[in-house]
């Protein structure tokens, strides 16, 4: 939702420089999410089966444009509700190319750890943006919820990449929590949008991503105080005066 991002690799454990000066892979990736063993499988299959001329920037531009027309997707959806599946798609596609650049630089043995790590994450970047646009000028969200979620994603996007580079141990999940089932909620989300947009909570009527996004931003924003202080913590220990 790549998201997450999302993205290189999405493989356990995987090591990649992040350091200027770092000349070996040398920053572990943490990969812990639920449905990681069953997403590698199916990695695996398809990496094997692409066609020849097919390279991991094919991919990467794939899961850009894919983030960029489900944001397109969202924007038309508030005329047709029916654009919700074109949605739905471009979050598969998404996943497509998202998590099967790496992996397919990995199986040819074409890595290009600094180039992937870059290009994959500001691909993110964007992606995020062009989603999030879509959905609050869908009506489906109001512009303070779905800013919100946008800041405090940026905010542990930003959080991880700074652990990356400090402490050489980039996480792309949270809490068993990774873009892939993000994506697989936010598409179950666009789904439940056909049988009601509101939902009643004590007595009041509101937007049902409204709610989904505000349970986000709280949990987002726990686990980036979690990681903060768990990360403040390591560095502190490991350069004690």
């Amino acid at each position: 939702m790549s998201i997450q991002s999302t993205f290189l690799t999405k493989s356990t454990n995987e090591t990649l420089p992040i350091s200027p000066n770092s000349k070996t892979t040398d920053t572990k990736r943490n990969q812990t999410s639920i449905l990681s063993p069953f997403e590698q499988i199916a990695l695996q299959w398809l990496v094997k089966r692409l066609p020849s001329w097919v390279n991991p920037d094919h991919l990467s531009i794939i899961g850009l444009l894919a983030m960029l027309l489900a944001g397109i997707g969202y924007f038309f959806s508030k005329g047709n509700i029916e654009f919700l599946h074109l949605v739905n798609f471009c979050l598969a596609l998404n996943w497509f190319g998202d998590s099967l650049d790496g992996t397919l630089a990995r199986y040819r043995n074409k890595q290009r750890p600094k180039y992937g790590f870059y290009v994959d994450h500001i691909i993110d970047t964007f992606g995020m943006l062009f989603l999030m646009v879509g959905l609050i000028m869908s009506g489906f969200i109001s512009e303070r919820v779905g800013l919100g979620i946008l800041i405090v994603y940026f905010m542990l996007s930003i959080n991880s990449y700074l652990a990356a580079y400090s402490l050489n141990v980039f996480s792309i999940s949270f809490w068993k929590f990774s873009p892939t089932e993000l994506r697989i909620l936010l598409a179950i989300g666009n789904l439940a949008l056909f049988k009601f947009e509101y939902c009643k909570l004590f007595g009041q009527k509101y937007l049902l991503y409204d709610v989904g996004g505000i349970v986000s931003i709280i949990g987002m924003s726990a686990m980036l105080i979690v990681s903060t202080i768990k990360n403040t913590k390591a560095l502190y220990e490991k350069e004690r005066v």
